[in-house]
């Protein structure tokens, strides 16, 4: 039936394509036709997103592994394990967090140029297909969460209400992105339960540290839609912070590497790890330097380099484990 669907459609809206979505990716070349609309609703041609999502995960799993001997796999076998159920239920639960928020912003997409050609909105795919598609990928991280112990496992579940009203914070404050943060964070913690089973002060500091992190790099992000949003009426830090963003980022960034480098401390991870977050201070300090908040083109590629930090600050404590 979505198959059928979706070749009446195309019959009037040409390729289907995403506006703002990445050129001649996979999911837009290789899927069959009638799949794309659901690759497109997951992101899929935009992994930047699930990256953001992984990154406290791998860091928080490695940290874990760094400083514990939780079972009796070596080190690297433990986050190649680890680490790899982490990446599917990033991939799977990012792409039912867009699903589900294409859902509930569809009037809104319809409103702004750069996503009305979204599945939604340009009806590629219907409301009720979407909703099969969201409940889809929510059983696949489902799968992975029991691949858990019980700890995780409930950690996992209460993530599910931040989630749940993420959508709709735009509506009624200026800091989604504070929401936002708290729902992109969450890994810093299971990352640490996988292996210990219980939570402590050091992953507790990582996730702070991620909460204002996707706060800096999300504002820099909304910064290319503040015009559409101040023509629907939503709201975000972008138009909160105006001209003093830099001031703001300067903030968030010094308080992420603040709780960043206490976690490290406190956890008693090695030198190597210490140096991997200099390297990332000055990567966020080039961010801020660099920001034309009036540039969406250069917003989005300094929104989309702040993967480069979580590569740098893995690669860190990754070397931690052996040096």
């Amino acid at each position: 039936m979505a198959k059928d669907i979706y070749m009446k459609e195309q019959a009037t809206l040409g390729d289907g394509r995403v506006a703002d979505a990445v050129r001649g990716h996979w999911a837009d070349t290789l899927l069959p036709a009638w799949v794309r609309p659901y690759a497109r609703l997951s992101r899929l041609e935009r992994p930047i997103g699930w990256w953001l999502l992984l990154w406290p995960c791998l860091w928080s799993l490695t940290l874990a592994v760094s400083v514990t001997d939780a079972d009796n796999l070596p080190p690297i076998e433990r986050i190649l394990w680890y680490g790899l159920a982490f990446w599917l239920g990033a991939v799977a639960m990012r792409g039912a967090g867009c699903t589900y928020n294409d859902i509930v912003d569809q009037d809104i997409d319809e409103m702004v140029e750069r996503t009305r050609s979204r599945p939604l909105p340009s009806h590629q795919v219907s409301r009720r297909h979407a909703w099969a598609w969201l409940i889809a990928q929510l059983l696949i991280g489902l799968f992975v969460l029991l691949q858990f112990n019980n700890y995780t496992i409930w950690l996992g579940f209460a993530s599910l209400s931040v989630v749940a009203i993420y959508p709709f914070m735009k509506r009624i404050t200026h800091w989604p992105q504070l929401v936002l943060g708290l729902a992109f964070s969450w890994g810093a913690l299971v990352g640490w339960t996988a292996i210990t089973g219980q939570l402590a002060p050091a992953p507790a500091l990582m996730y702070l540290g991620a909460i204002v992190w996707t706060i800096g790099y999300d504002t820099i992000y909304a910064h290319q839609d503040k015009e559409d949003d101040v023509m629907i009426g939503v709201k975000s830090t972008a138009l909160l912070f105006a001209e003093n963003t830099r001031g703001w980022l300067s903030l968030f960034y010094a308080v992420m590497v603040l709780c960043m480098l206490s976690c490290f401390w406190l956890s008693g991870v090695s030198w190597p790890a210490f140096v991997g977050l200099v390297i990332a201070a000055l990567h966020m300090g080039w961010q801020i330097w660099k920001l034309d908040i009036g540039n969406a083109g250069q917003c989005l590629a300094l929104f989309r380099s702040n993967s480069q930090i979580g590569w740098i600050i893995f690669a860190g404590l990754l070397a931690s484990i052996w040096l």
